[in-house]
């Protein structure tokens, strides 16, 4: 070894570390640059102010403020009558944010907290109560939603029905034609299905969204006409009832967004009285009336949803009218829907609201299309059936086991009709 030479073993320790600090040293610089990238992005995402719209149909909201991740807002009553719960609205901007959304006015949040959509309304589900504060929910949303919907209920609309009709348009029990046009030029569907050869023995008449927020009943609604045109346990209503059905009575309600309950000077369900207000109410006038004037109509029930929560609305139940012998038939019917239901979502005939009862009198002059059914003379059964928004019990709603329930509708109609023969 000569004066000023190391070893090799030396050599090579130097060496190693001086690539171990050229090595650490790139890694810090890689990661203090991801972190500035990431503060960064996370700032502009603060910066950046969310956008909140109902500019689609069915939309309903009025923005007070929104700071930051908070908004603050209330639905739009328009022309309803006091406070209601109505609300259906999106959110564009707020992907991998915390939000949070505050209503000013009251709370419209129901049971099972907000129903939320990340694909622009085709599939839904609800937040849950974990999410809700009072009047306030928080949703954490994902880093890729485009934009994010927001309602209190799972809401069903004109495209809903035109997705219905699409998959059964060549199907031989059914036909739609037109009720009428609206005040604000759209078309409200008569829906036929079941015998349609003119020879049925029996007739029944269904109707939905005279009330245009009380969307779970249409459902429940689409779920009984599937059960009529294809489930073989129902194949004699297929064979001798014919159905007339108006899906949408409040059709420009439904897609303006309207809360359609208690407008002002009075809704679509109050207006069977006098000379009707409203096109499709007198346009079901003349179809009870005149078209089937002459035929036994075993049948008449309206399809809706009661209030948000509460008693009385966390259960599914008829709605009884003054006449005791209507009642007296809707009690037989209803025993048998309580003994044939097969679905998730439990009916039970105790849980009916006799007329006098709660809220179930009469309020002023306006009369109900149930009412007003129970009293034409070839109306055997004319009533009206609550269908809870969130949950029935404890079982909580969704779209398929609300439809579940119409089928269990169908399923009781099969049993109960073919023993009776209309007055």
């Amino acid at each position: 070894m000569t004066a000023g030479t190391l070893p090799s073993s030396f050599n090579m320790t130097r060496f190693v570390i001086g690539r171990l600090g050229i090595m650490v040293a790139v890694s810090c610089l890689w990661l203090g640059a991801n972190f500035i990238t990431r503060a960064a992005e996370g700032g502009a995402a603060a910066r950046t102010q969310i956008r909140v719209d109902a500019n689609f149909p069915g939309g309903n909201i009025v923005v007070d403020s929104i700071a930051g991740d908070l908004v603050t807002l209330r639905p739009d009553l328009r022309d309803t009558e006091g406070d209601w719960f109505y609300w259906y609205f999106r959110v564009r901007g707020g992907a991998g944010r915390t939000l949070q959304f505050s209503f000013s006015r009251s709370n419209p949040i129901g049971t099972r907290g907000p129903a939320l959509s990340l694909d622009r309304g085709k599939s839904w589900s609800w937040l849950g109560t974990n999410a809700v504060a009072k009047q306030t929910f928080t949703c954490a949303l994902p880093r890729k939603a485009r934009e994010a919907r927001f309602c209190f209920a799972i809401p069903y609309l004109e495209h809903n029905l035109k997705d219905f009709l699409k998959r059964h348009r060549r199907h031989p029990n059914l036909k739609a034609e037109t009720l009428c046009q609206t005040s604000g030029g759209r078309r409200v569907e008569l829906l036929r299905l079941g015998r349609l050869d003119g020879k049925a023995g029996h007739c029944v008449v269904l109707a939905c969204r005279h009330h245009a927020c009380e969307m779970i009943a249409s459902y429940s609604l689409e779920g009984l006409m599937e059960a009529v045109l294809d489930a073989a346990d129902v194949r004699w209503l297929r064979e001798q009832v014919e159905f007339f059905v108006v899906p949408f009575m409040d059709k420009d309600g439904v897609e303006a967004g309207d809360q359609g309950k208690n407008r002002r000077p009075y809704d679509h369900n109050r207006d069977y009285q006098g000379e009707s207000l409203y096109a499709s109410v007198r346009a079901m006038r003349e179809l009870i009336t005149g078209r089937l004037g002459a035929r036994n109509i075993a049948l008449a029930l309206d399809m809706h949803c009661p209030h948000i929560r509460g008693a009385h609305n966390e259960h599914i139940y008829f709605v009884g009218g003054p006449a005791e012998d209507n009642w007296a038939r809707v009690g037989e019917l209803a025993r048998v829907l309580e003994a044939v239901q097969r679905g998730p979502l439990h009916y039970r005939a105790a849980d009916n609201l006799p007329y006098g009862q709660a809220w179930n009198t009469l309020a002023g002059p306006a009369r109900t299309f149930g009412r007003w059914m129970a009293d034409q003379p070839n109306v055997r059964i004319g009533t009206t059936i609550e269908i809870p928004y969130a949950n029935v019990g404890e079982t909580t709603v969704t779209a398929e086991n609300a439809r579940a329930f119409g089928h269990d509708l169908a399923r009781a109609l099969a049993r109960y009709l073919p023993s009776r023969i209309a007055d």
